[in-house]
């Protein structure tokens, strides 16, 4: 019995160094699986809070997906508390560009797609640079003002709506 004991610790032990990436983590999520190198994707900025990658069926020259690095479902799962993470996956999605000298931040789509709209339910940001050079269906897809697309900016204002209205 005291062998068996012995040998749970270190199995524990085994299992909770596997289980770090696990706490945020959902299995049969892609985005969690490239995050956590599963998928031979670079990451092009990987930290404790925040990954970015490059879409692979990119809208624009530029195109990066801002994700969180734990798993958080869509927009509509966000709330006010959650304003401090959207600005930093804005932010992050800044120094990217930098980092690939694209200097002019006005010709920047930020967004995200709107539920039902969106094929992957981890939450991601949509970098897209040169805005001015989407083709005809990116334009499409990644539309301002449509019921599938929603600015960071316009995102932001809703989460600091949402504890107005309660």
């Amino acid at each position: 019995m005291a062998e068996i004991e012995a040998a749970q610790p270190a199995q524990v032990d085994v299992s909770k160094s596997s289980n770090d990436p696990a706490e945020g983590y959902e299995k049969k999520c892609i985005f969690c699986k490239i995050v956590n190198k599963e998928i031979g994707t670079e990451l092009l900025h990987c930290d404790e809070e925040i990954s970015c990658f490059r879409d692979i069926k990119p809208g624009a020259p530029h195109h990066y997906l801002i994700v969180p690095t734990k798993h958080v479902g869509n927009c509509k799962s966000l709330s006010k508390e959650n304003v401090p993470l959207v600005k930093c996956m804005v932010e992050t999605g800044k120094e990217i560009l930098q980092k690939n000298n694209i200097t002019d931040l006005n010709d920047v789509r930020f967004g995200f797609h709107w539920p039902p709209f969106c094929s992957v339910t981890h939450l991601h940001l949509h970098v897209l640079a040169p805005a001015s050079q989407m083709s005809f269906m990116s334009r499409l897809f990644y539309r301002l003002n449509s019921y599938w697309f929603i600015t960071a900016d316009q995102l932001i204002e809703l989460l600091n709506s949402k504890g107005d209205t309660n």
